[in-house]
């Protein structure tokens, strides 16, 4: 293999790379593919807990998308396995805040 082929074989290399992070940075893409499950369980005490399953996003974005909910709704909260645990009965308003983010709700 010539110097030149071997150039032509990295920077071809190179252009997929690009391409394939470019891809893999399309978050919109990736939630609008989603659809996610809400439901509210009744816990200790009797207390409501508004419970968002059905996400494949990283803990990190799970983390961000929970977080602006409980800033939203004005409660607390946690993600734990993969799903958003809200405290309050909040079905009738995380499902817009969710639409608007670009998920789509099942049900």
């Amino acid at each position: 293999m010539t110097s030149d082929e071997e150039c032509y074989r990295v920077a071809n290399d190179d252009s997929i790379d690009d391409l394939l992070d470019e891809l893999d940075s399309q978050g919109d893409l990736e939630s609008s593919q989603q659809t996610l499950s809400i439901r509210m369980e009744r816990r200790r005490y009797d207390k409501p807990v508004t419970i968002i399953e059905g996400f494949d996003l990283p803990n990190s974005e799970v983390q961000s998308v929970a977080s602006d909910l409980k800033s939203a709704v004005g409660a607390g909260g946690t993600v734990d396995d993969g799903r958003i645990e809200i405290q309050g009965d909040h079905r009738d308003r995380v499902p817009d805040l969710l639409r608007d983010r670009g998920f789509e709700i099942r049900g």
